[in-house]
């Protein structure tokens, strides 16, 4: 495994044999999306509650309110995992394993499967006891994006998108985070709603003529990667 993927991955393992924190009466939902080398995303809200995976032929313990427990219960795809440390049936030794598969894609050389909380890549394992970034487990609401990483510490920027309604329609914003949560206004992104396409212009914005009603809106650029759908209503 090249040194940089493991560095982005497994940058706070570390941190795994910290005390957790303490577990609570039910294991939240998130936002999870999962978009693939070739852009399609696998997106729903999904329960955090423990669960198990295989590794190399055994049974692991996945520990509730991780985003590797919201991933194998999602559906996504076949998972493939390494294990760097020694996971057994105590979700506290899962903190080491790497996501190394998701469906038909496989990590290769620099390129592989990173997550975000939000819009930051995590510093953590995702089934690592302490929390994405050390922490505390994930929250409910919060949003888990999993994508094929181009460059291991230097991924390409994931979209977000705001929107709200104007005058006969909405305005969008779209901005690109990297990996540290940086974000820049997104020129030439298109920003559709059902049939409806536009480019946004050089401030990341663009105006979408839409009929009354709830409309989903969507942001995609080449050598992105794509945004959540988010909901509008307009009068």
């Amino acid at each position: 495994m090249p040194r940089g993927l493991l560095t982005l991955m497994l940058a706070a393992l570390v941190a795994a044999g910290a005390a957790p924190p303490a577990a609570t009466a039910a294991a939240p939902k998130v936002e999870q999306m999962v978009v693939s080398r070739d852009g399609h995303a696998h997106a729903k809200r999904v329960s955090t509650a423990a669960t198990s995976v295989t590794v190399a032929g055994r049974r692991c313990a996945v520990g509730d309110g991780t985003p590797l427990a919201a991933l194998a219960r999602s559906g996504a795809g076949r998972l493939r995992l390494r294990d760097f440390g020694a996971c057994s049936l105590r979700p506290r030794d899962a903190g080491a394993l790497l996501v190394t598969g998701i469906g038909r894609d496989r990590n290769r050389g620099q390129k592989g499967w990173v997550y975000k909380v939000g819009r930051r890549v995590a510093t953590a394992g995702a089934a690592d006891m302490g929390g994405p970034f050390g922490r505390g487990r994930l929250r409910r609401g919060q949003r888990v994006t999993w994508f094929y990483c181009v460059r291991a510490a230097d991924c390409q920027r994931t979209l977000e998108l705001r929107a709200t309604p104007a005058s006969a329609g909405v305005v969008a914003t779209v901005r690109g985070y990297d990996d540290a949560g940086d974000g820049v206004p997104v020129e030439g992104a298109s920003v559709s709603a059902g049939g409806i396409t536009a480019l946004t212009d050089d401030d990341g914005r663009v105006q979408l003529a839409l009929p009354s009603g709830t409309h989903r809106l969507v942001a995609r650029k080449d050598g992105l990667v794509r945004s959540f759908s988010e909901r509008v209503e307009v009068p």
